[in-house]
């Protein structure tokens, strides 16, 4: 188990510096939305959360968005936003255990899988503690059939919990990240009110999928202020301050992982081990004292007394993030900055200086607001998306269908975020290919 020791934080936060970008945020609009999910009894329970993108080796714009709903399992989409197969959630194994519910989702291409190369959508199962691995068929996705298929492994541990009841707990599963590395596959997956990460590999269990624990990670859950205080994130009593968002560069073998009420943080994969972490960013609530309502059940920041030791780029919760692969290490990383609806960019290279932020707006469809996930891919998906595309999870879709309140994925050319920002963001599609990352 790899302990990063509290000790190194005070000179992290002391010597913390970022290269200043743009004071506004640049405005995008999505072409493409997915039909709305409602989080009630007649609509299933479902809230949408976190998307993927798999590229169809064949014919790229055919390729595949793959969505979570957490209680209701997952939906799969047509680069229009049609769907094309839904996937419900597994059921409780009996009535006093929780049911199946999806959190994140993240692609493998190639895992040899009963002899076969087998591209898989792998997806935390919060509900049962699990990672849920489906294959994809590419025959299926060209015939406009269902192409998802569950071959996870019947006898698969929980990823965290010692035993079904702790299971039923709920400190579980939560975000997930996947990489190849090699003939191997990997990945990294948070708990829920925790602070730890777990890297996992992924083995064929007689042509299913199975994994096995390779290293664990507790980020910090206090911190030394430049002032020399100690500091916690505003937290319900017993909880942690957990990690959803998460992104792996593929080809330097970087995990960005965003801890909520924390910052965003880099962490290099070494020889399928975890290197200390570093936090490149904070949010802006980051050092800010708080108290806790007991009667209201919540914490409440005292922004009146902020020492001003946050960051300035996310505003709690720092959520979803993915990684734009460009040409000799360049590109971006992507965060979702929940607080205020909009996205930080960062130079995935170098010292990742911040280039400035976005927001999706109302345009074609609504604006996205609240995001949790998102996905970015850099490679030509037909027609629609030449330049390549960005999915993102949208917290708040209007109109809303009276008091129901809906949510789904916006997806945006990638070209177009790129030529929003007053220095163009780069755009190119030959330099990378998700297939052939390892």
């Amino acid at each position: 188990m790899n302990v990063f020791a509290l000790s190194g934080l005070t000179a992290l936060a002391t010597a913390f510096t970022l290269t200043a970008g743009p004071t506004a945020p640049v405005t995008v609009t999505a072409t493409v939305e997915t039909p709305a999910v409602y989080d009630d009894e007649a609509g299933g329970n479902a809230d949408a959360d976190d998307p993927a993108v798999w590229v169809d080796p064949r014919n790229p714009g055919r390729s595949i968005v793959i969505g979570t709903l957490k209680e209701a399992g997952l939906d799969v989409h047509r680069l229009d936003g049609r769907r094309l197969q839904h996937i419900a959630a597994p059921p409780a194994p009996h009535e006093d255990a929780e049911p199946g519910r999806f959190n994140n989702v993240d692609i493998v291409y190639g895992f040899e899988l009963d002899g076969e190369k087998t591209d898989l959508a792998l997806v935390s199962d919060r509900g049962r503690d699990r990672v849920r691995a489906y294959a994809i068929d590419p025959v299926a996705v060209a015939a406009g059939r269902p192409p998802l298929k569950d071959v996870t492994a019947a006898g698969a541990a929980p990823v965290f919990a010692a035993d079904e009841t702790e299971v039923d707990d709920q400190r579980t599963a939560y975000g997930l990240t996947a990489f190849s590395d090699d003939d191997d596959a990997y990945v990294v997956v948070s708990r829920r009110e925790e602070t730890r990460l777990r890297l996992l590999r992924l083995k064929d269990d007689d042509g299913r999928v199975a994994y096995e624990t390779e290293d664990t990670l507790d980020l910090p859950s206090t911190f030394t202020l430049p002032d020399g205080t100690d500091w916690s994130p505003c937290a319900d009593p017993g909880e942690n301050p957990q990690v959803e968002g998460m992104a792996v560069d593929l080809e330097e073998h970087v995990l960005y992982a965003a801890q909520e009420t924390v910052g965003l943080w880099r962490i290099g994969l070494d020889d399928e081990k975890f290197e200390d972490p570093e936090l490149i960013d904070r949010v802006r609530e980051y050092g800010t004292p708080w108290t806790y309502d007991a009667e209201e059940e919540e914490c409440a920041l005292d922004t009146d007394d902020d020492p001003g030791f946050g960051g300035e780029h996310l505003s709690a919760d720092a959520e979803g993030v993915t990684v734009y692969h460009a040409e000799d290490g360049t590109g971006y990383v992507l965060a979702s900055s929940q607080g205020d609806d909009t996205f930080a960019v960062y130079a995935r290279e170098g010292d990742n200086d911040y280039l400035g932020s976005f927001a999706v707006t109302d345009g074609a469809t609504d604006g996205v607001q609240h995001s949790d996930g998102s996905t970015v891919v850099n490679v030509p998906l037909g027609r629609a998306f030449p330049k390549g595309l960005l999915v993102t999870h949208d917290g708040e879709d209007t109109p809303a269908d009276g008091d129901r309140e809906g949510t789904g994925f916006k997806f945006v050319r990638w070209d177009a975020v790129a030529g929003a920002f007053p220095q163009p963001l780069t755009v190119d599609t030959d330099s990378f290919d998700p297939r052939d990352a390892d």
